[in-house]
C-alpha cells in the first residue's frame, strides 16, 4: 500500500512542476500581501497598474478540470462557469 501511495505521491508531484502552477500562486500571494502596506498611504493608483498589467500579459484563470483542460478566461473572471481549451 506504501508504493501506491509513493507512485501517486511522484505522479502528483510531476503534475505539479509540468503544469508549473505552485510558483506562480506562490509568487502572487506574497506581492498581494506585501503592497496594500506599502501602498495604502499614497500609492493607491502604482496599485491598479501592476492589476491592468497582469491582464495584459493573458493571466488566465488556469482551473484545470478533470481531464487536464485549463480554464481560458481572464484570472478572477466573474463567470460561474469555465471556458475550457
Amino acid at each position: 500500500m506504501d508504493a501506491v501511495r509513493a507512485m501517486r505521491e511522484a505522479r502528483y508531484a510531476e503534475a505539479q512542476a509540468r503544469a508549473g502552477r505552485p510558483a506562480p500562486t506562490s509568487r502572487a500571494a506574497k506581492p498581494a500581501k506585501a503592497e496594500p502596506a506599502k501602498a495604502t498611504p499614497s500609492k493607491a493608483p502604482a496599485k491598479a497598474a501592476p492589476a491592468a498589467a497582469e491582464t495584459d500579459d493573458g493571466a488566465l484563470c488556469g482551473h484545470r478540470n478533470i481531464s487536464g483542460r485549463t480554464c481560458t478566461r481572464e484570472r478572477g473572471h466573474a463567470a460561474k462557469s469555465h471556458r475550457y481549451s
